[in-house]
């Protein structure tokens, strides 16, 4: 495909390298964090529904449930936040298997259906449990504990904590580029097909559900280290949504796109909570509409389609050589040699 000639291209991703270290420097440092961290949700929950083509509304769970997990063993061990990050995405991996082997055999709106509701009663009991989580409270105070450095300036934070981010998107772009991705999207194109052809797509679904939440875990618990927190808005309903809304306005099936949407969203995000303005979601929700009335790939697919039109339209057009035309080539001479006897 074409969008994925171009992510393979060295120079887009040197790019996208410098723009992720010199993001701190464009956008106040904690704003710059929110956007790595929603960048990685986003793209993970793009490994499920732009490659597997499974629509899940409950990666909210994930998400939350490494951020708690996260801020827990941050604030009751004292360990690295690495660590703690790792932990998290542990227990966001160990979730999703149990969720998975009960909704990969679904599809389309049931799927959609049975992933929301799990993510609802991860909800009630993390509302519930609250000698745990804080119930309403949360967990507050997370400590940003990396081997005795100061790391409460955010921007000395977001240089210790981008690594982690970059490292899930790597393997997000490996995942998808390798024959395990080919598999999803053959997959998701045709999977009776599939079936017939010897591949056990359950179990390749229930194994992309589980990367997926996984990587979505790894930016839960970045995100929960960067604001000192974990509240039941990580694991509510709303949180899914969100992100896969960042996928559409993206591009479904792009993984950089995932990256431009969350982008977006949360500058959008920031800008109006700064100016003042308190409903944001009827100035998001209006850029949503337009933006998929107009662009059905979405922002970073219908940019890529664009260039990739204009840089065919410019490519010179070369006759074709074999057999055909040399045999064309020689009834055109002979025809000149009569005219001119």
């Amino acid at each position: 495909m074409i969008i994925r000639r171009l992510a393979h291209r060295p120079v887009l991703l040197a790019a996208g390298l410098f723009l992720a270290f010199a993001l701190p420097w464009l956008v106040y440092p904690p704003v710059a964090m929110d956007i790595a961290a929603w960048a990685l949700f986003a793209a993970a929950v793009d490994l499920l529904l732009g490659y597997t083509g499974l629509l899940s509304f409950g990666h909210a769970a994930f998400w939350g449930v490494s951020a708690y997990v996260t801020g827990y063993i941050a604030l009751h061990t004292g360990l690295p936040f690495p660590v703690a990050v790792l932990g998290g995405t542990a227990a966001a991996g160990l979730l999703a298997v149990p969720i998975g082997l009960l909704s990969v055999r679904l599809s389309g709106i049931y799927f959609s259906m049975v992933t929301l509701a799990f993510a609802q009663m991860v909800y009630f009991v993390v509302n519930q449990w609250r000698d745990v989580t804080g119930g309403e409270n949360g967990l507050q105070g997370v400590p940003r504990e990396l081997f005795g450095l100061d790391l409460t300036d955010p921007f000395v934070f977001y240089y210790a904590g981008i690594p982690l981010v970059l490292l899930g998107l790597a393997a997000l772009w490996r995942i998808v580029h390798s024959p395990f991705g080919q598999v999803l999207v053959s997959i998701r194109d045709n999977p009776s097909r599939a079936r017939a052809l010897g591949y056990p797509v359950d179990r390749y679904r229930l194994l992309s559900f589980v990367l997926s939440a996984a990587l979505a875990g790894l930016a839960g618990g970045v995100f929960s280290i960067s604001h000192g927190f974990a509240s039941l808005h990580d694991v509510y309903w709303t949180t899914s949504g969100q992100a896969v809304m960042m996928v559409v306005l993206g591009g479904i099936g792009t993984l950089w796109g995932s990256v431009l949407g969350a982008a977006l969203i949360v500058s959008l995000n920031d800008y109006l909570a700064t100016a003042g303005f308190e409903e944001t979601g009827i100035i998001t929700g209006s850029i949503f509409v337009v933006i998929v009335l107009l662009f059905r790939k979405g922002l970073w697919g219908t940019a890529a389609g664009l260039l990739a039109g204009r840089l065919q339209e410019r490519r010179p057009v070369r006759e074709p050589s074999g057999p055909k035309s040399s045999a064309r080539q020689r009834s055109s001479s002979s025809v000149a040699s009569k005219s001119s006897g």
